[in-house]
């Protein structure tokens, strides 16, 4: 299953024609790097992209690059171990992520393509996943 890929985006009517097609990816590497950051990245990554989750790991790479680089500009099942996936399906599929993300960091902007890839800009969002994180724990351990 395939939860999003640039091209997509920066494929679509709406993405905006004065940008980089890398800003159609920042939303997903967001969500990538917090995978990273918190030990939910696939057994394929685990393997195969060893150096680039250290980098990712410590912020010498965004997760926007290392969509980039490992997977093809494509976030799918791969990507993810079980729980993970899980999450993901529940959070990411069901567009709730995009609502937060939205909300955090692209209201007063143009678009939420126009929101700059930062490590800043990913610790906001970052909470708002470890929040989105522990209540879905919660709801799957009860």
């Amino acid at each position: 299953m395939t939860y999003d890929r640039m091209d997509w985006h920066y494929g679509s009517e709406n993405f905006p024609s004065e940008l980089n097609d890398d800003n159609a990816g920042t939303h997903i590497g967001m969500f990538i790097a917090w995978v990273i950051r918190r030990d939910l990245i696939g057994e394929l990554h685990l393997k195969e992209s060893v150096e680039s989750i250290s980098k990712v790991k410590s912020r010498q790479m965004t997760g926007t690059e290392f969509l980039k680089l490992e997977c093809d500009e494509k976030f799918w099942e791969d990507d993810l171990n079980d729980k993970g996936n899980a999450f993901a399906q529940y959070y990411y599929g069901a567009n709730m992520y995009y609502e937060d993300y939205g909300s955090i960091l692209s209201d007063e902007l143009s678009s939420v393509f126009h929101v700059i890839d930062s490590w800043d800009n990913y610790e906001k969002l970052a909470l708002k996943l470890d929040e989105q994180f522990n209540k879905w724990q919660e709801t799957v351990q009860s």
